[in-house]
């Protein structure tokens, strides 16, 4: 009943956000690098943050955690929303994006108890990839249900790996940020998207599973479980790599990614190229879960076939792009 309730009021935040949006003209106009021909309401994924207001709000009504253990989770979230939402609104430098995620990611440090859990020279190392993450899901939400349906699959298997694996967070501060998604993906996984995630849902949706990730990290000593971000992680380094080898700006606006690729010049459907994103990384985490291999020997058994297949893939792609 508490989860039907939340997803309600959640829905409810979400309709009365629109008509704010909508009388502040707060929206998202195609233009030649977009994969959408109609203006469309940007910043829809402030869900996230406002259900975690609400996750601390049912944590002191019904005292079922101690709310203190997420203060730095939450400075750090709200804080990068904000700033991601400011920018939705009206763009700010990319200095100032990456000041306020160098922060952000700090108090994150900080709450998953990193700083005691890795040697002093990684520290810097571990900052840089978990910014990586953060833009990762910011270049990766293009088309409808993307993200969204991207960062579902990755909770609910956070989620199973909490309740039968090993306890390394509440199961509620996973399950709010999956109802978070299910009520964005209500408005946003259609073929004509009613509102668009924004800055503020990628970095904050970005932000939340980076912290579950961290935590399990930490608990378990693992590396291997950032693996549960392969597909997005694949896709993102290898397109940085090749604008980086085409001279391009990559803090630039562009339409090099693959599923860019398979929407724009193939025209395949939003909605089948964000399923067949989210499968695979279903697949990929399935087989994670599955295998008693070591970590030193599972990572590249997952991320070798994965970087392959998308070269492949990509290279097939463009080829038949070319040939037109």
């Amino acid at each position: 009943m508490e989860y039907i309730i939340i997803a309600g009021v959640a829905v409810l935040f979400s309709l009365l956000y629109f008509r704010i949006a909508n009388h502040y003209n707060i929206i998202d106009k195609p233009n030649l690098r977009s994969a959408h021909s109609e203006i469309t309401i940007r910043g829809g994924g402030v869900v996230y943050p406002f259900v975690f207001l609400l996750y601390l709000g049912a944590n002191v009504l019904f005292e079922e955690t101690n709310t203190v253990d997420y203060t730095l989770f939450g400075l750090g979230l709200l804080m990068l929303c904000a700033v991601s939402f400011i920018d939705d609104i009206s763009e700010l430098s990319s200095k100032v994006r990456l000041i306020f995620q160098f922060m952000a990611v700090l108090f994150l440090f900080y709450f998953v108890g990193a700083a005691a859990a890795l040697p002093t020279w990684l520290i810097p190392v571990a900052v840089v990839v978990t910014m990586g993450i953060l833009n990762a899901f910011n270049f990766m939400d293009g088309i409808n249900g993307m993200s969204g349906l991207y960062s579902l699959i990755t909770l609910l298997t956070l989620y199973l790996i909490n309740q039968y694996l090993v306890v390394f967070t509440d199961a509620d501060f996973i399950l709010y940020p999956a109802l978070a998604s299910l009520v964005f993906l209500f408005f946003n996984f259609r073929k004509k998207a009613v509102c668009f995630m924004g800055d503020v849902g990628s970095m904050g949706v970005a932000f939340w599973i980076a912290a579950l990730v961290g935590k399990l990290m930490v608990a378990t000593g693992e590396l291997k479980w950032i693996l549960l971000l392969t597909v997005y992680g694949v896709e993102t380094v290898a397109t940085i790599v090749e604008r980086l080898l085409l001279k391009e700006n990559i803090f630039k606006a562009h339409r090099r990614h693959l599923y860019q690729l398979l929407v724009n010049d193939k025209k395949v459907p939003h909605i089948q190229v964000s399923i067949t994103y989210a499968a695979l990384q279903l697949l990929l985490s399935a087989v994670l879960l599955l295998s008693d291999l070591p970590q030193w020997i599972i990572i590249p058994v997952i991320i070798i076939p994965a970087i392959t297949l998308y070269l492949i893939v990509k290279s097939s792609i463009k080829k038949q792009i070319a040939n037109r």
